[in-house]
């Protein structure tokens, strides 16, 4: 079993959670893990990516190599197709609609995403409005990490259980507010692979 996942985004939507909590599931089911991000924390809005490497044999390396991603799992459109090329021949890739325009020529969002459905296996869900029916609009995260999960090689109970050790100190309100927005995405990506 292995799975590699390129997570992408900008900084502020939560990439960073969704790597730590893959992380802490993938070490509850006694997997090995690698992972290397960059990101442009210290400018909310900066491009954030994060390698996620999750193996039952040990992992070389912490970076994906162009090509061989099992899954892009993107908080926001464009930078999905920004990392298009790390994505293997029968990957998913598994985006937010939701653009977040940090940019003051941000590329025609109805382009970006039809580019995006060309591939035969794409998940693209409105994970900000989900979030916002739920309640709180910030854990589209959540949402997004749900929806990828479907093709992720962990339990959803082991990553629910990620969820509530990574959000515990925020209170009980906030890690269940997570878990339902997390089981939303999964039953929308379950409905439409």
């Amino acid at each position: 079993m292995k799975t590699d996942i390129v997570l992408a985004g900008v900084g502020g939507q939560g990439i960073l959670s969704i790597a730590s909590i893959l992380g802490e599931a993938a070490l509850r089911d006694n997997l090995y893990l690698k992972q290397a991000e960059t990101h442009g924390m210290s400018q909310r809005g900066g491009a954030v990516v994060s390698h996620v490497r999750i193996s039952d044999d040990a992992v070389a390396s912490d970076l994906i190599p162009v090509g061989t991603a099992d899954i892009i799992l993107s908080v926001e459109p464009m930078e999905a197709l920004r990392y298009l090329p790390f994505l293997k021949e029968d990957g998913y890739i598994v985006t937010n609609t939701t653009p977040f325009k940090n940019i003051p020529n941000y590329p025609n969002e109805e382009e970006i995403l039809a580019e995006l459905k060309k591939q035969p296996r794409c998940i693209a869900i409105d994970a900000d409005a989900i979030a916002s029916e739920i309640g709180n609009r910030r854990a589209s995260n959540m949402v997004m990490l749900g929806a990828a999960t479907p093709f992720i090689q962990i339990t959803p109970e082991k990553i629910e259980a990620g969820i509530q050790r990574v959000f515990s100190k925020k209170g009980e309100d906030v890690v269940n507010l997570n878990l339902e927005a997390f089981r939303a995405g999964r039953n929308f990506a379950l409905a439409n692979k």
